[in-house]
């Protein structure tokens, strides 16, 4: 039986990932190390991808639904959450290289009310002690979580209805509401992972655009790299292939869960907003496309230029904090110094995550939908990426990118 599970597996694997466009690996590490937690009914189905340099492993295991044995596959929708950060990120950039606006501009300079910010000194059960902050918040505080936000403001709650990530209102209302609201810290001396930061860096982009934040990121990012089926409103039919959300446990079969707290369905009617904290919808093959542009600085495998080299070396492949402060850039996670050995990328709650080595060209992709559970992947994945690597560093391709317009 075990040998029948395991060539159903293979079949699996070998039909749902195509490795168009990049030379294989012919390794399966990722597949070796894991199949023993997805044959188990521990795991439902994972897609993992090693990149070195021209060459690829492409790893599709196991089901994106698990009680109707649909096999999981390259274009299967999923919801990437916070990785929609760095989305927002590359918007921002795009407009500081276009001279349209700068990181260091105050936001109210573009939003008004955040002329005046109060930060919450104390509070009891009756009484909140509040202090006008000294600081003007600015839209690189905004990006890189210095700004004092909490992690999402009064109206996107996760304990209201028609709340979480993509819940509350348009992007300019969400950033009215969060002006309204204390902060936590001085803006710039402290760090508070926030998607209310984000969302109001994606206002700013609403004025000085003068277009919806999500219709500026599909008109300047999504659509020049034929990112087709990454968007806020999946179709029903892209819903109906989805890859289901499960919860592991350290022993024992995943159980599958109809919805989280933070992402309510109906996944794609009116009660759903943008955000640019979190809620983009996508698929691996779209995840690719728009990490390795970053990977090669900016350059779509289409061999068209989002953004400028400088532009990603300096704003997104390195940290914009303040020393001392953490590596984080706009939106990415981000070395606070960078050298040959650093990555920078971005994960998501349901555990999705991918990061590149720009100076490299490697990139680890790996995505599964699940929550609240232990991580009982991690140690194998990541042998299976470092036997990738050692594997392939001599054979991986030199001029891989050679023969691509600008």
């Amino acid at each position: 039986m075990k040998r029948i599970a395991s060539f159903t597996l293979a079949l699996i694997c070998l039909l749902s990932c195509g490795r168009e466009g990049v030379q294989d690996s012919g390794t399966h590490f990722a597949e070796d190390a894991l199949r023993p937690l997805v044959e188990s009914g521990r795991m439902p189905g994972v897609i993992s991808i090693f990149y070195n340099n021209g060459v690829q492993e492409t790893c599709c295991l196991g089901y994106a639904d698990v009680e109707n044995k649909r096999p999981i596959a390259m274009d299967n929708v999923f919801m990437q959450c916070s990785q929609t950060k760095g989305f927002c990120g590359v918007t921002v950039a795009k407009l500081v290289e276009e001279g349209r606006l700068n990181l260091d501009d105050p936001v109210y300079k573009y939003l008004p009310e955040f002329g005046t910010l109060w930060i919450l000194e104390s509070e009891n059960d009756s009484t909140r002690v509040l202090r006008k902050a000294r600081n003007p918040l600015t839209i690189r505080m905004c990006l890189n979580h210095t700004g004092g936000f909490p992690f999402e403001c009064s109206a996107k709650r996760s304990d209201v209805r028609g709340g979480g990530w993509s819940g509350g209102g348009p992007l300019r209302q969400i950033a009215s509401v969060a002006a309204e609201s204390p902060i936590l810290f001085e803006p710039g001396t402290d760090i508070k992972y926030s998607n209310t930061g984000i969302d109001i860096a994606a206002a700013v982009v609403e004025v000085v655009t003068g277009m919806k934040w999500e219709d500026y990121l599909r008109q300047s990012v999504l659509d020049p790299l034929g990112m087709k089926s990454t968007w806020f409103w999946p179709s029903d039919r892209q819903l109906e292939n989805q890859i289901e959300m499960y919860k592991v446990f350290e022993e024992g079969p995943c159980e599958r869960v109809e919805e989280n707290s933070w992402q309510q369905r109906p996944y794609n009617d009116g009660h759903v907003f943008a955000s640019a904290g979190a809620g983009l919808w996508s698929t691996a093959e779209d995840h690719l496309k728009f990490y390795k542009m970053l990977m090669n600085l900016g350059l779509g495998d289409n061999g068209v230029r989002i953004l400028e080299e400088e532009t990603v070396k300096s704003l997104l492949a390195v940290s914009t904090r303040p020393e001392g402060m953490e590596g984080y850039s706009l939106g990415l996670s981000a070395p606070a110094v960078d050298s040959e050995d650093s990555w920078f990328g971005h994960g998501g709650a349901w555990c999705t995550n991918c990061s590149v080595n720009w100076h490299r060209k490697q990139l680890k992709l790996f995505v599964v939908q699940i929550t609240d559970s232990p991580n009982i992947w991690y140690d194998a994945l990541r042998e299976a990426e470092n036997s990738f690597f050692q594997a392939t560093d001599i054979a991986s391709g030199t001029d891989a990118y050679t023969g691509r317009t600008e």
